[in-house]
Formats: structure tokens, C-alpha cells, sequence
């Protein structure tokens, strides 16, 4: 009877309503999801802070280009500017075209692509080969790193000039035997295959380093003692590659891949030093120039598709992340 008593009793004591039944939800919930929840405030914070420029730019591309005042936008013309983009007949208001596949080296889109696919391989290739190479223990490893960082510690600006004058007739050695050759111009900073050519090896040399830093980061985490069960297996030098090392790395030469796509997507000063955006129009430059034109919208439609392309870039490389995180290859 005491014991129904007390039971009662706590019963009665139990506190209720709605903070109470938050309280208990809480108590509920697993150590990750109270750590999701804990993080919830900063999450939407910084989502607010991500996608409320992203909003009023789209916002922004449909209405027309002239703005009538501070806080006021043209007239709503909805999806014109996107149309009149892929298209083709806004081109000949911009200072080169969008998107056009008889002119890749001087179209905005096939321009960027072209030099972000290629640089982002080349640097992949190179910094996978520097972090192999300083992964392995060596009399002077040190200076050998020091010599492979120094290149991404140069700014883009001083980056530009020294590839400008390497390549700068009369006053780059490396101009007249590429001439001789047949693969430069004689203005190479002038002609836009030749300066996407000079673009994409700059980039290279500078963000080679950055890449092999997280592959390096990568490697060293992998247990030294699986090597030791493959040579105890048989396994050659590639066999180990392939099948111990490649497997483990790539998830961090996914993250690598995937910021210095986002950034090469969005190249500008690179190309500004060595040549100019007239010769090389990136996205980034074409918005630029169509804002500096005071064509706003066009402007915020140029710069909204460039944010629905690294997002599609996004997403691949984080499906392909997760497939590799799950034990998918």
C-alpha cells in the first residue's frame, strides 16, 4: 500500500507542459542527435549566410537590367535573361558569348570548363606524385616540402606577372623555342588558345602544392602495416598502389578535387594578370564586365547558372565521397 503511495506521489510531482515534454524529449535523444541539435543553431545561421545572396541574385536575374533606383528593381521579366543566354541572343550584347560551341576558347562556359577540367587532372596527377614522393622518409625532406609549398604561398598577382613575362616575346626565354616548335603564336599572351594554355600551367604550378598537402595528409593516415601484409602477400609495388593505397587515399583526393574544382570554376585574378578576360573569359570575368556594363540582371543570371554548375560539381563529389566512404570501390 506504501509503495502505491510513493508511486502516486511521484507521479503527481512529474512536471508538465511544454518545456517539460521538451526536457524529456531531449533526454531522449541518442549522443549524435544531441550534437545535431546543438549544431542546429549554427547550421541555419550559416545556411542564411549562404543562400540569401545566392537568393537575391536569382531574384535579381528576373528582372530586367535597369534599375530605377536603390531598392527598386527593373520590371519582372522572368526567365528572358536565362533564355536569351542559352540561346545565344544576348551574346552580341556581351563582351564575348556565353555559351557557344564554334568558339570554345573565346565562349564564357566552354572556356571555364576546358580550364577547369584540365588544371583540376594536372594537379590532381602532380600533387598525387609530390605527396608519394614526401611521403617516404629521405636525407632533406624538409626543404624538398618547403620547395613544393613555396609556389601556393606566391599571390595571384605576383603569380600573373612571372607567367605574363615568361611568356612575353623578347622577354621570356621560354617563347621562341615553343615558337620554333609550333605551339605558341607570336603573341601568345594575345591569342586565346595559347593564353588558356598559359592559364592552366600557372594554375597548375601554383595549386599543385595544395593538392599534394591534403593527398599527404591522406597517406599518412593509412596503417603502415597493411604494406607489410601485401609484401609478406607478394604484392608488387603497383599491386600495392592499386589495391592499399589508391583505395584508402581517395577520399581525400575527392575533398581535394572538390575545392579546387569550386575554385577553379570561379577563376578571375589569375587570368586578369597573366592576359586579360577579353582574351580568356571565364564566367567569372563575363559577370564582371556585363555588371561593369550596368546589365544587372544579365549579370545576376551569368552568376546564378555559375552557382547551379559547381552545385551539380558539388553533388557529384559528394555522391562518389559517400560511395567511397561505404566501401563502393
Amino acid at each position: 500500500m506504501a509503495t502505491e503511495t510513493e508511486t502516486t506521489d511521484r507521479t503527481r510531482e512529474r512536471p508538465t507542459g511544454v518545456s517539460a515534454a521538451a526536457t524529456r524529449w531531449i533526454e531522449n535523444l541518442s549522443e549524435t542527435q544531441f550534437a545535431y541539435l546543438l549544431l542546429t543553431p549554427m547550421l541555419l545561421v550559416l545556411g542564411l549566410i549562404a543562400f540569401w545572396p545566392l537568393l537575391r541574385t536569382f531574384t535579381m536575374s528576373l528582372h530586367a537590367d535597369r534599375l530605377y533606383g536603390a531598392q527598386q528593381l527593373g520590371q519582372f521579366i522572368g526567365f528572358d535573361h536565362y533564355v536569351a543566354l542559352l540561346t545565344g541572343e544576348i551574346d552580341a550584347q556581351l563582351t564575348r558569348p556565353f555559351f557557344d560551341l564554334s568558339q570554345p576558347f573565346t565562349s564564357a562556359l566552354t572556356v571555364t570548363l576546358i580550364f577547369t577540367v584540365v588544371s583540376v587532372l594536372f594537379e590532381t596527377l602532380i600533387g598525387f606524385g609530390q605527396a608519394l614522393v614526401l611521403d617516404r622518409d629521405f636525407a632533406g625532406r624538409r626543404w624538398v616540402r618547403v620547395a613544393i609549398i613555396l609556389p601556393w604561398a606566391v599571390p595571384i598577382v605576383i603569380q600573373g606577372m612571372i607567367f605574363y613575362l615568361l611568356f612575353q616575346p623578347g622577354i621570356g626565354f621560354l617563347v621562341e623555342p615553343l615558337q620554333n616548335l609550333g605551339i605558341f603564336s607570336a603573341t601568345p599572351t594575345v591569342n586565346s588558345v595559347d593564353a588558356l594554355l598559359i592559364v592552366v600551367v600557372a594554375d597548375v604550378w601554383k595549386t599543385s602544392a595544395f593538392m599534394a598537402l591534403i593527398i599527404l595528409a591522406g597517406l599518412q593516415s593509412v596503417d603502415r602495416s597493411l604494406y607489410d601484409v601485401a609484401r609478406v602477400e607478394g604484392a608488387s609495388t603497383i599491386q600495392r598502389f592499386t589495391y592499399v593505397t589508391l583505395p584508402l587515399v581517395l577520399p581525400a583526393v575527392l575533398v581535394a578535387m572538390l575545392f579546387r574544382t569550386i575554385a577553379a570554376m570561379r577563376v578571375f585574378g589569375l587570368i586578369e594578370t597573366v592576359t586579360s578576360c577579353s582574351t580568356v573569359p571565364s564566367l567569372s570575368c563575363l559577370v564582371v564586365s556585363t555588371f561593369s556594363a550596368r546589365q544587372y540582371g544579365t549579370a545576376a543570371a551569368i552568376a546564378f547558372v555559375t552557382a547551379v554548375i559547381i552545385g551539380l560539381f558539388v553533388t557529384i563529389y559528394i555522391v562518389f565521397y559517400a560511395d567511397t566512404e561505404e566501401g563502393g570501390l
